[in-house]
C-alpha cells in the first residue's frame, strides 16, 4: 500500500519567500533520504498563508527508514533549524493518505 503524507502549513504570509526557499531545499533533501517528493505548493490565489507538501512512500516501514537517515542528515537538521528561527511556519498538520493507484499521475487527454 502506498501511502502520502500530506502536510498543511500555516505560514506567514510576509514571508513567502522563506518559505519557497525552505521547500525548494527538502527537494534535494527528500529524495536523498528516501521520500518520494510529490510537491510543495503555496497559496496562489484565496488564502495568502497556507502551504502544502505532498510525500508519498511505498509504505509506513519506509516512511520509518526515511525518518532515521533525515535524523542524521546535516542539510535537513541545517533545514529544520533555519525553519525556527525565522519562524515563517506558524502552524504545521500531518495527515496520511492511502493512495488510489489508478488515479494518481494521469495525464490529461485533451491538447491544449
Amino acid at each position: 500500500m502506498t501511502v502520502t503524507c500530506f502536510i498543511r502549513y500555516q505560514i506567514d504570509p510576509f514571508q513567502r519567500e522563506a518559505f519557497k526557499r525552505y521547500a525548494e531545499t527538502w527537494g534535494r533533501i527528500i529524495p536523498r533520504c528516501g521520500g518520494n517528493l510529490i510537491g510543495y505548493f503555496l497559496p496562489h490565489e484565496g488564502s495568502n498563508d497556507v502551504a502544502w507538501g505532498l510525500i508519498g512512500f511505498d509504505d509506513m516501514a519506509a516512511y520509518e527508514r526515511y525518518r532515521s537517515v533525515l535524523k542524521d542528515d546535516a542539510d535537513g537538521r541545517s533545514n529544520f533549524e533555519l525553519a525556527q528561527s525565522l519562524r515563517f511556519i506558524l502552524r504545521e498538520e500531518r495527515t496520511w493518505l492511502e493512495d488510489v493507484g489508478a488515479t494518481r499521475d494521469v495525464a490529461r487527454q485533451v491538447t491544449p
